[in-house]
Protein backbone atom coordinates (compact mmCIF):
# COMPACT_ATOMS: atom_id res chain seq x y z
CA UNK A 1 0.00 0.00 0.00
CA UNK A 2 0.74 3.27 -0.39
CA UNK A 3 0.98 4.59 3.07
CA UNK A 4 4.84 6.17 2.80
CA UNK A 5 2.82 8.33 -0.07
CA UNK A 6 0.47 9.56 1.99
CA UNK A 7 2.44 10.12 4.91
CA UNK A 8 4.73 12.53 2.48
CA UNK A 9 1.51 14.65 1.64
CA UNK A 10 1.05 14.65 4.83
CA UNK A 11 4.87 15.71 5.87
CA UNK A 12 5.46 18.30 3.04
CA UNK A 13 1.78 20.25 4.36
CA UNK A 14 3.48 20.15 7.97
CA UNK A 15 0.55 17.47 9.31
CA UNK A 16 2.41 14.56 10.52
CA UNK A 17 1.21 15.19 13.99
CA UNK A 18 -1.85 13.79 12.83
CA UNK A 19 -1.21 10.33 11.75
CA UNK A 20 -1.55 7.18 13.82
CA UNK A 21 0.24 3.84 13.40
CA UNK A 22 -1.79 0.96 14.27
CA UNK A 23 -1.02 -2.65 15.94
CA UNK A 24 -4.22 -4.04 14.43
CA UNK A 25 -5.77 -3.76 10.86
CA UNK A 26 -8.28 -0.97 10.10
CA UNK A 27 -8.68 -2.01 7.19
CA UNK A 28 -12.32 -1.84 6.69
CA UNK A 29 -14.66 0.87 9.12
CA UNK A 30 -16.06 -2.10 11.98
CA UNK A 31 -12.22 -2.71 12.63
CA UNK A 32 -11.18 0.81 12.57
CA UNK A 33 -14.12 1.97 14.88
CA UNK A 34 -13.01 -1.04 17.06
CA UNK A 35 -9.71 -0.69 16.77
CA UNK A 36 -9.80 3.17 17.78
CA UNK A 37 -12.73 2.49 20.23
CA UNK A 38 -14.73 5.09 18.30
CA UNK A 39 -17.80 4.71 17.07
CA UNK A 40 -18.61 3.46 12.99
CA UNK A 41 -20.00 6.95 12.01
CA UNK A 42 -16.31 8.43 12.94
CA UNK A 43 -13.94 6.81 10.98
CA UNK A 44 -14.06 8.79 7.72
CA UNK A 45 -14.62 6.37 4.38
CA UNK A 46 -12.79 7.14 1.27
CA UNK A 47 -15.05 6.07 -1.65
CA UNK A 48 -14.45 6.32 -4.95
CA UNK A 49 -15.93 6.60 -8.56
CA UNK A 50 -16.70 8.97 -11.63
CA UNK A 51 -18.02 12.18 -12.27
CA UNK A 52 -20.19 12.49 -15.53
CA UNK A 53 -16.84 13.37 -17.59
CA UNK A 54 -15.08 9.71 -16.10
CA UNK A 55 -12.65 11.68 -13.87
CA UNK A 56 -11.95 9.74 -10.97
CA UNK A 57 -12.95 11.41 -8.15
CA UNK A 58 -12.60 10.13 -4.26
CA UNK A 59 -15.37 11.40 -1.28
CA UNK A 60 -14.24 11.23 2.06
CA UNK A 61 -17.85 10.61 4.09
CA UNK A 62 -19.01 9.18 7.58
CA UNK A 63 -18.42 5.44 7.76
CA UNK A 64 -21.88 4.72 8.55
CA UNK A 65 -23.33 6.84 5.61
CA UNK A 66 -24.17 4.95 1.81
CA UNK A 67 -24.51 6.82 -0.87
CA UNK A 68 -27.61 7.89 -2.20
CA UNK A 69 -28.03 6.94 -5.89
CA UNK A 70 -30.06 10.25 -6.42
CA UNK A 71 -28.35 12.90 -4.37
CA UNK A 72 -25.28 11.29 -6.23
CA UNK A 73 -26.74 11.84 -9.54
CA UNK A 74 -27.74 15.15 -9.16
CA UNK A 75 -24.57 16.69 -7.58
CA UNK A 76 -22.25 14.96 -10.45
CA UNK A 77 -24.82 14.42 -13.24
CA UNK A 78 -23.91 10.50 -13.81
CA UNK A 79 -25.28 7.23 -11.78
CA UNK A 80 -22.90 6.28 -8.59
CA UNK A 81 -20.77 3.57 -9.86
CA UNK A 82 -17.65 2.65 -7.95
CA UNK A 83 -14.52 1.97 -9.31
CA UNK A 84 -12.75 -1.49 -9.18
CA UNK A 85 -9.72 -2.09 -6.63
CA UNK A 86 -7.86 -2.40 -10.03
CA UNK A 87 -9.01 1.32 -11.00
CA UNK A 88 -8.68 2.74 -7.45
CA UNK A 89 -5.07 1.73 -7.40
CA UNK A 90 -4.09 2.41 -10.67
CA UNK A 91 -5.82 6.22 -10.81
CA UNK A 92 -6.08 6.60 -7.26
CA UNK A 93 -2.70 5.80 -6.27
CA UNK A 94 -3.88 3.75 -3.08
CA UNK A 95 -4.81 -0.28 -2.61
CA UNK A 96 -8.53 -0.89 -0.83
CA UNK A 97 -7.94 -1.24 2.71
CA UNK A 98 -6.18 1.70 2.68
CA UNK A 99 -7.58 4.07 0.24
CA UNK A 100 -6.92 7.67 1.70
CA UNK A 101 -7.33 11.05 0.31
CA UNK A 102 -4.30 12.00 1.67
CA UNK A 103 -1.46 11.75 -1.73
CA UNK A 104 -3.69 10.96 -4.63
CA UNK A 105 -2.96 11.03 -8.49
CA UNK A 106 -2.72 13.95 -10.00
CA UNK A 107 -6.41 14.77 -11.58
CA UNK A 108 -8.56 12.95 -8.87
CA UNK A 109 -11.06 15.50 -7.60
CA UNK A 110 -11.59 15.57 -3.91
CA UNK A 111 -15.02 15.82 -1.97
CA UNK A 112 -15.71 15.54 1.98
CA UNK A 113 -19.35 14.46 2.34
CA UNK A 114 -21.57 16.82 4.92
CA UNK A 115 -22.24 13.24 7.10
CA UNK A 116 -18.58 14.13 8.80
CA UNK A 117 -19.66 17.35 10.07
CA UNK A 118 -22.05 15.34 12.40
CA UNK A 119 -18.86 14.42 14.60
CA UNK A 120 -15.86 16.55 16.03
CA UNK A 121 -13.56 14.28 14.87
CA UNK A 122 -12.98 12.20 12.17
CA UNK A 123 -10.46 9.35 11.09
CA UNK A 124 -9.49 8.63 7.69
CA UNK A 125 -7.08 5.90 6.32
CA UNK A 126 -3.66 6.73 5.30
CA UNK A 127 -2.55 4.60 2.73
CA UNK A 128 -2.29 1.60 5.24
CA UNK A 129 -4.86 -1.11 6.32
CA UNK A 130 -2.47 -0.13 9.72
CA UNK A 131 -2.55 3.84 9.48
CA UNK A 132 -5.37 6.31 10.21
CA UNK A 133 -5.17 10.06 10.81
CA UNK A 134 -7.06 12.39 13.12
CA UNK A 135 -8.65 15.23 12.04
CA UNK A 136 -11.74 17.68 12.48
CA UNK A 137 -14.07 17.82 9.53
CA UNK A 138 -13.06 21.27 8.69
CA UNK A 139 -9.47 20.63 8.60
CA UNK A 140 -9.56 17.58 6.40
CA UNK A 141 -11.77 19.84 3.79
CA UNK A 142 -8.35 21.90 4.33
CA UNK A 143 -5.73 19.82 4.49
CA UNK A 144 -6.82 17.54 1.37
CA UNK A 145 -7.56 20.68 -0.46
CA UNK A 146 -11.08 19.77 -1.41
CA UNK A 147 -13.44 20.64 -4.42
CA UNK A 148 -15.55 21.67 -1.41
CA UNK A 149 -18.29 19.34 0.51
CA UNK A 150 -21.17 17.53 -1.29
CA UNK A 151 -24.35 16.25 0.21
CA UNK A 152 -25.09 12.41 -1.26
CA UNK A 153 -25.03 10.34 2.01
CA UNK A 154 -27.97 8.97 2.74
Amino acid sequence: MSKERAYAFLEKKGLTAHFIETEDSTATVSMAAEVLGVTEGEIAKSLTFRDKDGTPILIVMAGDKRVDNKKFKATFGTKAKMLSPEEVADEIGHEVGGVTPFGVKEGVKLYVDESLRTYDIVYPACGSAYAVCRFRPDELIEAIDAEGAVDVAK
